[in-house]
């Protein structure tokens, strides 16, 4: 026997509890990035009444909410709400709301929102905008709710809070592991790129920096222009480089040449995550007459003094993090550097065939923990998928859960 999930909780209800709190108070917020998998929710965010009072979406103790927007969405971050000041928060207007009765058990509603049929089906009914679709009430309202009888909800909700949280604990230990060998190599790669006694100078002595493209719509075409890919931001990652969405400008031919990269290129972001600021990518000339954005430094090395690779591991080791991180201009969420910050890193003086050893020396190792690292995340992936799987067979019956008679 099932039903739909309107005959046993409230989408989206009104929550009239908010307008008796004091006008002069302040009350949980909820932002998007406040909402995280595996039932974590961070309520220590708070605003005053009166700031909140419109356009955003209220919710009380107990109350599940399910991000509606994509990727969040398929994130799988659903969480009943606890915590709350004076029992009623507020929250972004990308949460849809649900509020289980009496007949049913919120922690098996919550879970029923965590199977894959429903994420599937989410997904599938998203409306919208490409990168703006959000899940509409009515596939909520209309979720098929397979087990109708609380007793039989609570016990498949008890039996998966025991199974989830042995996964989860397995998942911890080997996210753990990763942390550790990850650490393990920074300690390697700052031991072995600094030697005992070395002489510093600033970058600057060693590579020139190229700034990239500014777009500007208001220039005129003329005959010379060209099309090129263009490197963006997004792009440059810490460590590496994200090459599957790439835009194509079109500009004059003098400008491409200015701003095109040449193999070997250490890329540099400008701004963004404060641990992320100033690490350093080879550019190894993957896309042909490849040009770049303003926001991202292309450091040239002179090849007579510094080894390109040698600055690209030099980039990610706790002396420049520290560098960076003390130079940054931080804030609210981001940081930015500048060139005169970037080419005044101090760079230890070490002539070339030291350097080449050095990196050669690394990368050797790291290429060792890099086959146990990937393993482990495969393995995380795999206790992941089980765990989902797991869930979407008790909540719709497939399985045989202790405690719950046929």
């Amino acid at each position: 026997m099932s039903t739909r999930l309107r005959h046993l909780a409230s989408v989206n209800p009104a929550t009239p509890g908010f307008d008796r709190l004091p006008s002069n108070g302040e009350v949980t917020f909820l932002p998007l990035e406040a909402v995280w998998p595996g039932n974590r929710l961070n309520v220590d965010r708070h605003r005053p009444k009166d700031q909140v009072s419109v356009g955003y979406t209220r919710f009380q103790e107990g109350d599940i909410l399910v991000p509606k927007i994509t990727p969040t969405f398929q994130a799988d971050r659903t969480v009943i709400v606890t915590g709350l000041s004076d029992g009623i928060g507020v929250g972004t207007t990308e949460l849809h709301v649900v509020r289980v009765g009496p007949s049913a058990h919120p922690l098996y509603i919550r879970y029923l929102l965590s199977s894959k049929p429903f994420l599937d089906e989410g997904e599938a009914s998203m409306i919208g905008v490409a990168g703006q679709k959000r899940v509409p009430d009515e596939c909520l309202r209309d979720l098929i709710v397979p087990v109708t009888d609380a007793r039989r909800q609570r016990a498949i909700a008890d039996y998966l809070d025991a199974e989830t949280a042995r996964i989860d604990a397995l998942i911890e230990k080997k996210q753990r592991m990763v942390r550790l060998i990850d650490e393990r190599d920074m300690s390697l790669l700052s031991t072995t790129l600094f030697p005992k006694k070395a002489r510093f100078a600033p970058l600057g002595y060693f590579a020139s920096l190229q700034s990239g493209l500014t777009i500007d719509g208001n220039r005129d075409p003329g005959h010379d222009w060209v099309t090129r890919p263009y490197l963006r931001v997004a792009n440059v990652q810490a460590g590496w480089l994200d090459l599957d969405d790439i835009t194509e400008v079109v500009v004059p031919a003098s400008l491409a040449k200015r701003c095109a990269l040449r193999p070997g290129d250490v890329l540099m972001t400008e701004g963004g995550d404060l641990d992320k600021l100033g690490r350093g990518t080879i550019w190894e000339a993957q896309l042909p007459d490849c040009l770049h954005q303003n926001h991202i430094f292309a450091v040239r090395t002179d090849p007579r003094r510094l080894d390109s690779r040698f600055l690209a591991l030099l980039t990610g080791t706790s002396h420049a993090r520290r560098y960076f991180e003390s130079t940054g201009v931080r804030t609210t969420n981001l940081a930015s550097t500048n060139s005169s910050k970037i080419l005044g890193l101090p760079v230890p003086v070490l002539p070339l065939d030291e350097q080449a050893r050095m990196v050669d020396t690394f990368q050797g190792a790291a290429q060792h923990t890099s086959v146990l690292c990937d393993r482990l995340r495969r393995q995380i992936d795999l206790l992941a998928e089980h765990r989902q799987a797991l869930i979407t067979a008790a909540v719709t019956g497939e399985i045989d859960v202790p405690g719950v008679a046929a």
